[in-house]
């Protein structure tokens, strides 16, 4: 697999990051996750400024511009034999003394990984397990993507794989929070329903687009404090990320819902889909 790490592209066997990064040392660090359609980063505008944002709340320096990003990808997908790619733009605070650093960090290791895209057929159900892990908080007001995993590795290994199945997470005071991997979203006579920010979830992108979506097409979009019963008394549920879109949710416990015969859930996917396809100039996605 080839990657790319400060300016040049690298094997992967042969990326190093030195053990006095401070990403290694505490954790300090960021990242997103998303993919390609027909060789064009989707939506990674958004994907970068969310980055963005994160590394300025930490001083840490971004060297690289959005149109590197977008040369880099493209590249890289060549370099790896063409074909779509799923990306991981990581973004470490770099070399800096034992110690907590006191100013900013101005040489950040940036590493872009690129993996072949290997998707379920769109429709394809999973189904959701409530967590014993309860969702930690975050370390500001929003939760960013960073280095900061262990909770999500904790809850990763409740669960026998990814492929077939989500854990959902509660917060300390019960209420429904997000997946390991994705937000959550459910619906009611024809309203929509998600968690909000105030969770401590993270504010996905595919989430906010699909909330954009459903209020264009004339649903009802409701962000709030949510519980199990809520959840329980739901018609669909589907849950969304940058790489598998919206994903349909067959069950939670013992509760079934419509999966990926909800009218909702495939009105809606088919929005984001159509909105994907403008984004490539009408390519079929």
């Amino acid at each position: 697999m080839i990657c790319w790490m400060n300016g040049q592209y690298i094997d992967a066997e042969e990326l190093m990051v030195s053990p006095f990064d401070h990403g290694f040392l505490y954790g300090l660090g960021f990242f997103e996750t998303m993919r390609t359609y027909k060789g064009e980063p989707v939506f990674l505008q958004d994907h970068f400024q969310r980055l963005t944002e994160s590394l300025n709340a930490y001083r840490i320096y971004m060297p690289y511009t959005l149109n590197d990003v977008v040369e880099i990808m493209q590249r890289l997908n060549e370099l790896n034999g063409g074909g779509d790619g799923y990306f991981r733009i990581n973004v470490s605070a770099g070399v800096h003394d034992l110690g907590l650093a006191t100013d900013e960090y101005p040489k950040p290791n940036v590493i872009i990984f690129r993996k072949p895209l290997a998707l379920p057929e769109r429709g394809t159900e999973k189904q959701a397990v409530l967590l014993q892990t309860v969702r930690n908080k975050p370390e500001t007001d929003i939760r960013s993507k960073s280095h900061h995993y262990g909770n999500n590795v904790l809850a990763r290994m409740e669960l026998p794989n990814l492929a077939s199945y989500e854990g959902f997470f509660l917060t300390e005071e019960g209420y429904i929070a997000e997946g390991i991997t994705s937000n959550i979203f459910w619906t009611k006579h024809n309203v929509l329903y998600t968690p909000s920010l105030n969770t401590g979830i993270l504010p996905g992108i595919t989430r906010q687009i699909v909330m954009v979506i459903a209020k264009a097409l004339g649903y009802e979009v409701r962000e709030g404090l949510y519980d199990q019963q809520d959840i329980n008394e739901a018609h669909e549920c589907f849950i969304t990320n940058s790489i598998q879109e919206l994903v349909p949710i067959s069950s939670l416990g013992h509760k079934s819902f419509a999966g990926g015969d909800g009218a909702v859930y495939q009105r809606l996917h088919q929005a984001y889909i159509a909105e994907v396809r403008q984004v490539v100039g009408g390519k079929s996605c």
